[in-house]
């Protein structure tokens, strides 16, 4: 399924149907999404090409430095070699940035003191270029991609918002199933398609999210897919006071109680999305797919993206060799989710807005990752002495 060679065919799957607990069909085939836009993205995504991993592993070495002295950056520009298939990579800008939308119906947990209409009104800055994201993205060159995959107000068409509704908010995942399995995945494909449209154009993809209570969702997926406690995965948001915090924790260990086991197979995967996730979690999930079969690097942003990107790799394990982890986020849950994940951040400078800010303040890394790979000299073509 995620191993095949380039160029090999992708494949049908036939799905097995069983019962989910909502009553909701599911295949237990690990490979259960038989002629839709997830089943055949997931075909699509392949391994980095350990080739040109070699050659730049191999030009790294006799660059005019000592080897090894850049440390991470060179472990990003062999990354992206890997994920481009050629040495050295493209450079990874100018990026484009997407900020998926959504509401989240266990707001009326008390969760969160913000109210649930600031996501509209986030929305509404973020399109006006008032945003701390439109700012960072200013001064990267970068540009600010609007989705609306579930916000719970009607907005009206503007330039950069993409229209990708696929509810008008989750239901609250305290009471039940946030959405159903059909809405999960429309809402994975949502993030896919729009990661597909991007890559056109634009040779790195970074993760933006927005989604008053979206933390509270967030720790319930980062519990779900590592087996984490509640307590130790869930964090204050957007600040939130001691009893704030207590009932969210509550409501995270409540919900996460219906999902049987730490989801393995992209069956399993779906349902805890539908579970416990938000609609911009799924969506952010499908986006690293979309990116990882277009061959393009995803930077992913903090603790809203790093849980949508272990659904991601629940659904297709080899779609992670394509993502690079802009940043620690101060949130609990984001830590466990980098570590299951197996990804290093970038930087950590005790950032906690989302927005996909972090990832973006973590781009310069990246694209000076690349430049180095292609600009600087070799000591045979510099004229320089080895030691």
């Amino acid at each position: 399924m995620r191993d095949l060679p380039r160029g090999t065919r992708p494949r049908r799957w036939d799905p097995v149907p069983t019962t989910h607990a909502r009553g909701d069909e599911l295949s237990t085939d690990p490979h259960p999404f038989a002629g839709t836009l997830l089943g055949e993205t997931i075909d699509a995504v392949v391994p980095r090409d350990e080739a040109a991993e070699r050659a730049a592993r191999e030009r790294l070495d006799r660059m005019t430095k000592p080897p090894g002295s850049l440390g991470v950056l060179e472990d990003v520009a062999v990354q992206l070699a890997g994920i481009a298939g050629t040495c050295p990579a493209p450079l990874p800008v100018p990026a484009v940035v997407a900020v998926f939308a959504g509401d989240h119906g266990v707001h009326a947990q008390g969760v969160t003191p913000w109210p649930q209409e600031v996501t509209a009104q986030m929305v509404a800055n973020f399109l006006a270029g008032g945003a701390v994201v439109n700012a960072f993205a200013a001064e990267l060159g970068a540009e600010v991609v609007v989705v609306d995959v579930g916000v719970a107000a009607t907005l009206d068409p503007a330039e950069n918002l993409l229209d990708r509704k696929v509810r008008a908010g989750t239901a609250d995942l305290a009471e039940g199933p946030a959405m159903t399995l059909d809405e999960a995945r429309r809402a994975v494909e949502a993030g896919i398609e729009v990661a597909t449209r991007l890559a056109t154009a634009s040779p790195c993809l970074v993760t933006g999210d927005m989604g008053i209570a979206n933390t509270t969702a967030s720790a319930a997926l980062v519990c779900a897919f590592t087996g984490a406690d509640a307590v130790a995965a869930t964090g204050r948001g957007t600040g939130v006071d001691d009893p704030t915090l207590a009932r969210k924790v509550a409501v995270v260990a409540r919900a996460v109680e219906r999902v049987p086991a730490r989801p393995t197979t992209p069956a399993e995967a779906l349902a805890a999305l539908a579970e416990v996730g938000g609609l911009e979690h799924a969506a952010l999930a499908g986006f690293v797919l979309g990116a990882a079969a277009a061959r393009v690097p995803v930077l992913l942003d903090g603790a809203i993206a790093g849980s949508a990107a272990l659904a991601a790799a629940a659904l297709c394990p080899t779609a992670i060799e394509y993502a690079v982890a802009g940043h620690a986020s101060v949130e609990p849950g984001h830590a466990i989710a980098l570590e299951s994940l197996g990804l290093r951040p970038l930087l950590g400078l005790d950032l906690r807005l989302g927005e996909g800010t972090g990832a973006l303040l973590a781009l310069p890394l990246v694209a000076s990752a690349a430049r180095a790979l292609r600009d600087v000299a070799t000591f045979d073509s510099a004229g320089v002495t080895e030691k």
